[in-house]
């Protein structure tokens, strides 16, 4: 039987990165022509593995390949940085605001609501717009308002369209029993540790230290799998995100940017600082952009004195504004604003920006932006437009659910039907963590955010 570990082989790494060379505008169009001549495949599906390893030979090819790949001209550079200096000599400059009484309520809300839409989203994770809206309508649940069921949905429907099959038994309405774990819980719990272990001053390097010790391997994907992987073989961030890592700009990184923007209330420069130094590890350009752009938007939403057009708003200021991801946001923002209805809207986005991979920053961040903007404050309507969109839908809810729990400012301003199946109990393989209730991760993050 042969262990076919996901996004790490050589094989599979090298059709990514082609796919990554044609977004970013280098011309690999001899590669990929070598490639296909010795019978490499393109590549793999959702899965990030193809069926078989390839022969020795085979294998090589990829790894020169994607050397070769990495040495091409990137002509979109100028627009598209990744130094922090360049970054920041770009951006918007956005002075500390007030931050009103309240910030624990806040925080509690906000973990509440990540975990909440992440919850919401986690059974259609990978499956294509029509089967979501196939499988929420036949339930009786569309335009989506409440969580995901099997129950009255057809047999054959459920066939054509299967549930993601790891997260169903945990996450369909008749199913739910507290938070089942998740990375996009796993990375905020491990960024609470960073700030505990290390204080804000910490160093990409202290959040290698932190995963080395705390994270288990099997729970990494994409980019912090490759990134985790080239750790162990010796090399050293920021290297890390790009040794044969084609996933550098997808949304691993912006997965993990909560608790820079909730630990940075009123500071969104400072938050998007701090979200870059923990990107870094695993991602460039608009996977950095993303990070960044979610810690100052949950940066100024933390303040519980400015509105979600607000928050967004300052987390464009601090990412460059001719990149691939702000022009997706704008996009995301301006046809919300003006298209009253939101699957019209999602149409748009996926028309526009459906030939990036599901799981890549820049449509997640545009589809983020508009369910936000759409909903204009409201919490359900945040999450459920986040994941009726499609494409990442466990990211995008909790996303949208940590932004709109900030909004709503204490926890019983959350409807009882997001909150009350969650039972305060989080499930998680981050070490201490286990079975945290969310009030006490509130008071955890909220000691950080008021720490000198």
């Amino acid at each position: 039987m042969n262990l076919r570990v996901t996004w790490v082989q050589p094989e599979d790494l090298l059709g990514h990165e082609l796919r990554q060379a044609a977004e970013d505008g280098r011309d690999a169009s001899v590669i990929a022509a070598r490639w296909r001549a010795a019978g490499g495949l393109p590549a793999p599906g959702a899965a990030g593995a193809s069926p078989d390893p390839a022969p020795p030979h085979l294998r090589a090819l990829a790894r020169t390949l994607l050397d070769e790949l990495s040495a091409l001209p990137r002509p979109l550079t100028a627009d598209e940085p990744t130094s922090l200096p360049a970054l920041q000599a770009g951006a918007s400059h956005l002075p500390p605001g007030d931050v009103a009484p309240g910030l624990y309520d806040r925080l509690h809300a906000a973990w509440l609501g990540r975990a909440a839409g992440c919850l919401l989203g986690k059974p259609v994770e990978k499956l294509p717009l029509p089967a979501i809206r196939a499988l929420a309508g036949a339930g009786g649940n569309w335009p989506l308002s409440s969580w995901f069921t099997a129950v009255g949905v057809p047999p054959a429907l459920l066939a054509a369209h299967p549930w993601n099959r790891r997260s169903a038994t945990t996450s369909l309405a008749e199913n739910i029993d507290g938070m089942p774990e998740d990375d996009d819980l796993n990375y905020p719990l491990l960024n609470l540790l960073l700030l505990q272990r290390y204080g804000r001053d910490f160093t990409t390097a202290d959040v290698a230290r932190l995963w080395l010790d705390e994270l288990p391997a099997g729970r990494t994907f994409t980019a912090e799998r490759v990134a985790y992987r080239n750790l162990l073989d010796g090399i050293e961030p920021p290297l890390t995100a790009v040794h044969h890592n084609p996933f550098r700009e997808w949304i691993g990184a912006q997965i993990r940017a909560d608790v820079h923007g909730w630990s940075h209330p009123g500071d969104p420069v400072a938050a998007a600082a701090q979200a870059y130094r923990d990107a870094a590890l695993t991602h460039t350009a608009n996977g950095i952009y993303g990070a960044m752009f979610v810690a100052a938007t949950l940066a100024t939403a933390a303040t519980g004195t400015a509105d979600v057009h607000q928050a967004l708003a300052a987390g464009l200021a601090v990412i460059p504004p001719r990149s691939r991801l702000a022009r997706a946001v704008r996009l995301g923002i301006g046809s919300a604003r003006t298209t009253p209805d939101f699957d019209l809207v999602v149409d748009r986005l996926h028309a526009a920006l459906g030939g990036y991979h599901w799981v890549h920053a820049v449509p997640n961040a545009a589809l983020l932006a508009a369910a936000l903007t759409h909903a204009d404050g409201d919490f359900s309507r945040s999450i459920c437009a986040a994941v009726s969109g499609g494409w990442d839908t466990d990211s995008n809810g909790a996303t949208a659910g940590s932004v709109a729990g900030l909004l709503a400012g204490r926890p019983d301003r959350l409807p009882e039907r997001w909150t009350s199946p969650l039972k305060n109990r989080l499930s998680t393989s981050i070490p201490s963590f286990d079975g945290t209730g969310f009030d006490t991760l509130a008071e955890l993050t909220h000691m950080e955010a008021v720490r000198p």
